[in-house]
């Protein structure tokens, strides 16, 4: 099934924010990995995270992290941020159970 992808307004901003050579890295795993197989986890690349409603996933793009939701069409990307500020915006943003 192929999955249409949302960025959010914060995920735009997020994106455009990148250095070119990034952001082509980013835009070549949001369309590889959440395309197709969004909720298939793997050692390094997606995992679930547990304990939040909100963001449900996160893709692993070297020193990046996309946060994202999935719905029956749709993955939602919510934020991408820098992995050392990863922690911080989940504490922010991020939904508990």
């Amino acid at each position: 099934m192929r999955y249409e992808i949302v960025l959010a307004q914060e995920a735009i901003e997020d994106f455009r924010a990148l250095k070119p050579g990034v952001r082509s890295a980013v835009r070549d795993a949001l369309e590889t990995h959440l395309r197709h197989e969004p909720v298939k986890t793997s050692r390094s690349r997606i995992k679930r995270l547990r304990g939040l409603s909100r963001p449900q996933y996160r893709l692993r793009v070297g020193e990046i992290r996309v946060f994202y939701d999935v719905s029956a069409k749709s993955v939602e990307v919510l934020a991408i941020v820098q992995k050392s500020e990863a922690a911080i915006w989940l504490e922010q943003f991020g939904s508990p159970e």
